[in-house]
């Protein structure tokens, strides 16, 4: 704290995520929510705040900023700014003002961890390491108030701005912080595919792909767990969409209803609010890319033209926040709407299951319009996501962890036999193994391989069918070396899935 001939002037210190801040000089924290927080910044001096900040989440936001503020007890004010649509579906700025009324009692954390849990209707989490007591007193020694607007948020940090500096609380504190490091495995960095049913399958085989070979790499955010260009593809996903019970998907179904209209619907520009998906695809360009893309595909069914594009060459210069789904193909084959998707940057933990479930419902709206206009019936075909940066960050690893852990070995214990590569046949001929390919659905015999020893047929196999799946591929070396002793030892009983007689 320095003093001036005119007034104090404070140095806040951030402990948590200090490049997520704009730091000042006053006792006021600014606490802003989904709003843009240089909006709100624009507007005051920085004598006037301590810091700004936003805060996305109850539950994995609210403690790093209570260790900021108790690592800096000059701050004797809060502005809780409660204004957005994403405010509401978070609830992360409501679980905090819960926090300051109602308190907090220990608790278990959705992964099994003790935890402080706020005590509120949303769910929220102060770690247990920060000691109890400085929580109470923290809570007892702020005055708050709670802002609709960024208007009215000014307006309560200029007043607050007008008291007489404040004596800090209590002394600095910090607290332990526990580090989760992941272990990672070898495997290839670029160019992933992975596939399910439904989203929430998908998202599972995701996390686990992430946790078990991404690369750890530091950003401006902290840390994140990465791949570069991962594939996902979702077959057959319901059209009023599958959450699993119990849910162990980071969203709830109410919150997905307004998440849809972030994409589907235009919204007017408003201060301190980040554009909407669907404000870049309605009108930002002075277009509607939507009705567009419909329009050409009732002329056009085999057109692949139909591009929807979110990202603007200004992005570079004037956003802080550049949207991250950057571009929408659409296509029809075999009378399927398929909807291709690329993300330059996605939060896999947090936000893949929502975008894809958004991106799910836009495909449905074009099929149903087409449907509404011309005498085209297109069926649903896949929804492709492609995340060029497909990132954990650390705060989640270990939430991702526990999904892994409970949730992957189960859909790992599925069975199919829709590899579309097709099916394999082996028999014993002429002192030969000989296999046979035959095409998934008709059954049709499309290829032949031969040879006397398992290694030369799968060799052949797999230079021919380089998509083959990984268990599927398992499964013809185990029977292809059956076969290979059945001729060696002149068994001439061989039986594809059927156990050898001695």
């Amino acid at each position: 704290m320095n003093l001036t001939p005119s007034n104090y002037q404070f140095i806040y210190t951030p402990h948590c995520k200090p490049n997520q801040l704009i730091c000042g000089h006053g006792q006021t924290a600014i606490i802003t929510g989904w709003t843009v927080r240089q909006s709100v910044a624009k507007k005051l001096n920085p004598e006037d705040y301590a810091v700004i900040g936003n805060l996305y989440s109850s539950t994995r936001g609210i403690s790093p900023l209570i260790r900021n503020l108790l690592a800096n007890p000059h701050v004797r004010f809060l502005v809780i700014l409660d204004a957005t649509k994403e405010d509401k579906n978070a609830g992360g700025c409501q679980c905090l003002l819960d926090f300051l009324q109602q308190g907090f009692t220990q608790g278990k954390s959705d992964i099994g961890r003790d935890i402080w849990v706020i005590n509120s209707e949303i769910t929220g989490y102060i770690d247990i390491e920060i000691d109890a007591n400085a929580l109470e007193n923290l809570r007892q020694s702020l005055d708050y108030k709670q802002a609709n607007s960024i208007s009215e948020a000014i307006n309560y940090v200029q007043e607050f701005s007008q008291h007489k500096h404040k004596e800090p609380w209590g002394k600095s504190l910090t607290f332990p912080m526990i580090e989760t490091t992941p272990t990672v495995l070898p495997g290839p960095r670029y160019g992933h595919r992975i596939e399910g049913k439904n989203i929430a399958e998908t998202w599972v085989k995701i996390l686990h792909r992430i946790k078990t070979t991404g690369t750890i790499r530091p950003t401006q955010y902290g840390q994140w767990q990465e791949l570069i260009d991962l594939t996902a593809i979702v077959t057959d996903e319901p059209l009023e969409f599958h959450f699993p019970n119990p849910n162990y998907l980071p969203i709830k179904r109410e919150f997905i209803n307004d998440y849809i209209g972030q994409i589907l619907d235009d919204a007017p520009q408003k201060e301190g609010v980040k554009y909407t998906y669907g404000q870049r695809l309605r009108s930002w360009f002075g277009r509607d890319q939507i009705k567009q893309a419909i329009d050409k595909l009732i002329s056009d069914k085999d057109s692949s033209r139909v591009v929807m594009s979110l990202w603007d060459v200004k992005d570079y210069e004037n956003s802080d926040s550049p949207p991250c789904l950057n571009h929408i193909w659409v296509r029809i084959v075999d009378n399927e709407l398929s909807l291709t998707a690329t993300f330059r940057s996605n939060d896999m933990f947090s936000a893949w299951p929502a975008n894809a479930m958004g991106l799910r419902a836009l495909q449905k709206h074009i099929i149903e319009e087409i449907k509404i206009q011309s005498h085209h019936n297109f069926q649903f075909g896949p929804l492709i996501i492609i995340s060029q940066s497909a990132h954990i960050y650390s705060d989640c690893w270990e939430h991702a962890d526990k999904v892994i852990e409970t949730e992957y070995t189960k859909i790992c214990q599925q069975k199919t036999y829709n590899d579309p590569s097709g099916s394999f046949l082996i028999s014993l001929k002429d002192n030969q193994i000989i296999v046979e390919q035959i095409t998934p659905g008709s059954g049709e015999v499309v290829n032949c391989y031969s040879g006397k020893t398992a290694k030369k047929v799968y060799q052949e196999i797999a230079d021919s069918c380089p998509t083959l799946e990984i268990k599927h591929a398992m499964y013809l070396g185990t029977e292809l070396q059956k076969a290979e002793i059945s001729l060696t030892k002149n068994l001439d009983n061989y039986q594809q899935d059927k156990p050898l007689k001695f």
